[in-house]
């Protein structure tokens, strides 16, 4: 497609992308926009980054460049580094040319090698911009923009994709998932993100294959999920992660409580999301520690529940135990930084601590340094269970916004309306004997 035809300006780019592919054109290689940034331009959307393929390789490219550093093992990639903007830069990758578990690499030969389950492990084939472009997931993924002549090469009818909004993979779908089965999830993604379907044939070996997530290292599902959940668009990707089978391999322990549309677990997510995505698109600060505690919270407080009466313990010590057991499960799927389950588990422990106002509790409370995420958690929870627990949370709401002496005046009315009930117990001074004269 010539400039006329498909409308990307020079304007559209990003400067430093700009810088890239002149610099790498002025060295005699071939440089191209590829992705979603050509996608989103062609939609109407501002990309979020630029991705660049080219011939170079990834040592030729870091000759050309004092601020790139090299990354990937799967696949090699130079990251151009420009302040906080970074320019990703790809060779073309080739057609695979795999070995067996034993087989040697030969010298200065790049090999793909795939597991048992068909994922690749090792891809640093490289190629021409027509095999790459067969590599690529999606169709509308294999466009490429050329700096040099304005042109758009659209390799698998990308465009055409876009115009009928389908989600749909290049080549084989079973074989694709396979090779990287975190496809599954990007389809999902972009359908929601895109306002899209997936096409047929592309959707129907997800279920089937959703299992092979599982394989997928921890940490890269970690950024997925932030992806999937922190896009603005949570409560709808959930959604359809739930159903195309996506969720038990996510989240085996939250799984469960999913079967009913109606049940207060599912209420309760969808409710944590669609407050997620009302922060996000109102450019409100979000943690993923708050969204972890939800989705996990139910799993935790059955898991608690269980403890007590299976093993005799007491309530503070089985939800201890239990929490820490719970994030360990999840761990194993989906990293959680320390950073955030730390976070994951005051929000959890405010649960436990926020019934207990008397005294000064109330006030030692408002100090918490995660008072205010334990407080919008058990607000949630009282939305959706209504109850003793709802007037517990507008009970915290009043409080913390009330003067000191309204606050006093709320504790002495809470300490004669439950008798008592709760607050701690004064111990009674026992009378000194004393001694008489005699």
């Amino acid at each position: 497609m010539t400039r006329g035809e498909h409308g990307i300006s020079r304007e559209d780019i990003s400067d430093n992308a700009l810088k890239v592919m002149y610099r790498l054109n002025g060295a005699g290689f071939e440089s191209y926009l590829v992705g979603g940034c050509v996608r989103d331009i062609l939609m109407g959307y501002e990309p979020k980054d630029f991705d660049v393929v080219t011939n170079a390789t990834p040592e030729q490219i870091k000759g050309l460049f004092k601020n790139c550093r090299l990354i990937g093992r799967r696949f090699r990639l130079a990251h151009i580094v420009f302040g906080r903007d970074i320019i990703e830069v790809a060779t073309f990758r080739g057609h695979h040319q795999e070995t067996d578990e034993d087989d040697t690499v030969p010298k200065g030969k790049a090999i793909a090698k795939r597991d048992a389950h068909g994922q690749l492990v090792r891809d640093n084939v490289f190629g021409t911009i027509e095999e790459d472009a067969e590599r690529r997931d999606f169709t509308f993924n294999a466009m490429y923009y050329n700096v040099a002549d304005f042109t758009v090469k659209d390799f698998a009818n990308g465009l055409n994709a876009i115009e009928k909004r389908e989600v749909a993979l290049i080549g084989d779908p079973e074989t694709r998932y396979r090779e990287d089965p975190v496809r599954m999830l990007r389809a999902v993604r972009f359908a929601v993100k895109l306002s899209m379907h997936i096409e047929k044939t592309t959707a129907a070996p997800i279920k089937q294959l959703a299992n092979l997530l599982q394989n997928i290292p921890p940490a890269r599902l970690f950024e997925e999920t932030l992806k999937l959940f922190l896009s603005g668009k949570g409560e709808e990707t959930f959604l359809m992660l739930r159903e195309y089978g996506l969720i038990e391999p996510l989240f085996p322990q939250l799984a469960p409580f999913l079967k009913d549309e109606n049940s207060r677990e599912m209420q309760f997510v969808r409710r944590v999301l669609a407050n997620t995505d009302e922060r996000i698109n109102s450019n409100q600060r979000v943690t993923p520690a708050f969204l972890y505690a939800a989705l996990l919270w139910y799993p935790v407080e059955e898991h608690s529940q269980r403890l007590q009466s299976e093993s005799g313990l007491n309530a503070h010590d089985a939800f201890n135990i239990a929490s820490g057991d719970v994030i360990a499960r999840q761990t194993q799927r989906i990293m959680i930084p320390k950073r955030f389950s730390t976070v994951i588990r005051d929000i959890w422990i405010l649960q436990q601590r926020l019934p207990k106002r008397f005294g000064r509790r109330a006030f030692q409370l408002l100090t918490h340094p995660k008072f205010r995420a334990g407080y919008d958690f058990l607000l949630v929870r009282g939305q959706i269970e209504g109850g003793d627990l709802l007037e517990l949370a507008q009970w915290w709401t009043h409080f913390q916004h009330a003067e000191n002496g309204k606050q006093k005046a709320m504790l002495n009315a809470l300490r004669r309306n439950e008798g008592g009930k709760g607050a701690p117990k004064k111990r009674k001074r026992r009378p000194v004997k004393r001694d008489s004269d005699a």
